[in-house]
């Protein structure tokens, strides 16, 4: 993502929808946005409800505190797979071990207004084999605290498919699991549908070279389809590389009623509704 201009209002949608992953917390783009700002383009935009996560301890206090400010706002709480690594190993910025970083994550989501545990899961881009093992732990643990809380788990699964869905096979998957940023092939879309888990799409199946994940998102029943931004990262086509923001989920969404091939208001409903069942009201 590049500091830059933010990209103009699209159309609005004809029925509001759920952002599904963004990250409030983070600046993004020259002038920044207030998170009120950024909610109210959302909604003027259709997207009238977000789901905020906080993927490392400051970030997830801070989405602690703002679920209770912002109506709109629900979220999720945990260590991300590239922070468990540092926590584990004792060179985290923080200076909080693993066991007190978890067990804090693990009282922040107990908060009425925290509705998923995520993300977690694993990631083979950024973090090498020296921190596999505690990447897994991590996983693990965040699978059973959201079986304990019964809550919904949001997967960071990045260069790391087949591993990630082992560990789910091993350890059996929350009753409702979402893959955040789904980055897989039809194959494993259909896999993912056959066990019950929801795929979140984000501003990424908009982008010109992403046939692949076109094709994933049409063998995916409606029912189990999700869109995000990961804001301020992932902003659609054609605004790739600029800063991104909920109301961008508007963009998306016509891409997703597209490939879908159903009209832009049953998509709307079907995503609005499917989040609603995971997340509760707002």
């Amino acid at each position: 993502m590049r500091a830059g201009a933010w990209p103009p209002a699209p159309e609005p949608l004809p029925r509001p929808v759920v952002d599904n992953h963004t990250h409030l917390e983070h600046p993004a783009g020259e002038p920044e946005l207030a998170v009120e700002r950024r909610l109210a383009d959302a909604a003027l935009a259709g997207v009238d409800r977000v789901v905020q996560i906080g993927c490392e301890l400051e970030s997830a206090r801070w989405t602690a505190a703002a679920v209770e400010r912002y109506p709109a706002m629900l979220g999720g709480v945990a260590l991300h797979p590239n922070e468990a690594p540092l926590h584990a190993a004792g060179t985290h910025p923080s200076g909080v071990g693993y066991e007190d970083a978890l067990v804090e994550i693990a009282a922040l989501a107990r908060g009425d207004r925290i509705r998923a545990v995520g993300e977690t899961g694993l990631d083979a881009y950024r973090t090498d084999e020296s921190g596999r093992a505690a990447q897994v732990r991590s996983f693990r643990d965040h699978i059973a605290l959201a079986k304990e809380l019964d809550l919904p788990l949001q997967i960071h699964d990045r260069d790391a498919h087949a591993e990630v869905l082992e560990v789910l096979e091993r350890d059996g998957a929350p009753e409702r699991t979402v893959f955040h940023c789904f980055s897989g092939d039809a194959a494993m879309a259909r896999l993912c549908a056959y066990r019950g888990y929801y795929l979140s799409f984000a501003g990424t199946v908009t982008f010109k070279n992403a046939d692949g994940l076109r094709a994933a998102l049409a063998v995916t029943p409606l029912d189990r389809v999700l869109v995000e931004t990961d804001a301020p990262y992932l902003a659609p086509h054609p605004h790739r590389g600029a800063p991104n923001a909920p109301y961008l989920v508007a963009v998306t969404m016509r891409t997703v009623a597209s490939v879908l091939e159903v009209g832009l208001e049953a998509a709307c409903d079907a995503v609005s509704a499917t989040s609603e069942s995971l997340y509760g009201p707002w």
